[in-house]
């Protein structure tokens, strides 16, 4: 099993990068991990059908978390147009010009960005797994959601949103059991290690790029809303999400109605955020069918 590791340099920084199958002879797959800040490890899932597919997989860390991770305070960084110039250094340097790409949740959102502000040439498909094209109603729903746990957890939400009062153990557990319920974890003894290692997250980029609470957004992507800019892209997309995700059927429903190009959505039936890992045999057939499907 042939895995490829390293850093791109550009500017100043080094960005963590890992090639599963760096030699397969189908078109590369590329996947946009979520966060802002989280890393690519759950991905690593998806090693063995870069085998069985004789694909190479591309993941990395964005800048700020994982191995990519930056010591300080860079609070400026922290915006689309800078994970955009990463990820067109990465297709760059690893001469990426024909790609198939995947963005999951945050990552998706940075798919979207960059193909409907940069129309990138050489993208051949997207799968855009669980995530959203407006932060209003990505806020509307969660906080929907929110009404589905007991009243004491939706008091303590509530009351950290109104206070700001974040760090609250109230809050804290709160989030935690929204999590549990709607995007993952915890995860058996018996799960892939790529899910229970320790992990650097980038919790400054997070709370720059997105805000202190899961549910409302505050931080420079409170406005993100490309909705009516989804027809402007061109390539083939796969929707994929789950029934009990907090990217909800709704939010789908209408990223699904707005984009022009060839066009599928698959609802994972017994999912949360995660149908790549929770329904794993479903979501690889149906990958790598659409992935077949637009060689």
């Amino acid at each position: 099993m042939e895995i490829k590791e390293g850093y791109i340099e550009w500017k100043e920084y080094k960005t963590y990068y890992r090639i599963v199958n760096p030699n397969g002879k189908k078109i590369p797959l590329c996947i946009l991990h979520g966060g802002p800040g989280s890393t690519h490890n759950s991905y690593e899932v998806f090693d063995h059908v870069a085998f069985d597919d004789d694909r190479p997989i591309i993941m990395y860390d964005q800048l700020g978390c994982g191995l990519s991770s930056l010591e300080g305070e860079h609070k400026t960084l922290w915006r689309k147009d800078v994970w955009v110039e990463e990820l067109e250094e990465l297709r760059k340097q690893l001469h990426l010009e024909k790609l198939h790409l995947m963005g999951h949740s945050w990552g998706g959102m940075l798919a979207i960005i960059y193909l409907c502000d940069y129309q990138p040439q050489g993208i051949q498909s997207v799968i855009l797994s669980s995530t959203l094209s407006s932060a209003a109603l990505w806020k509307q729903e969660t906080h929907r959601l929110l009404k589905l746990l007991p009243q004491v957890y939706q008091d303590a939400i509530e009351l950290g949103e109104a206070t700001q009062a974040y760090d609250s153990l109230e809050y804290q557990e709160a989030t935690k059991q929204y999590m549990h319920k709607f995007v993952g974890g915890p995860w058996p003894k018996d799960a892939p290690e790529c899910l229970t290692r320790a992990k650097k997250t980038g919790r400054e980029a997070y709370v720059v790029a997105w805000g202190e609470s899961e549910f409302a957004p505050s931080g420079n992507l409170r406005n993100y809303d490309y909705t009516s800019k989804l027809n402007q892209i061109t390539c083939p997309v796969l929707l994929t999400s789950g029934a009990d995700d907090e990217s909800t059927p709704y939010q789908n429903k209408v990223m699904f109605e707005q984009i022009q190009s060839e066009k599928k959505w698959i609802l994972f039936p017994r999912s949360r955020h995660m149908s790549y890992v929770e329904e794993h045999d479903d979501y690889v057939k149906e990958l790598l069918s659409f992935l077949h499907d637009h060689e």
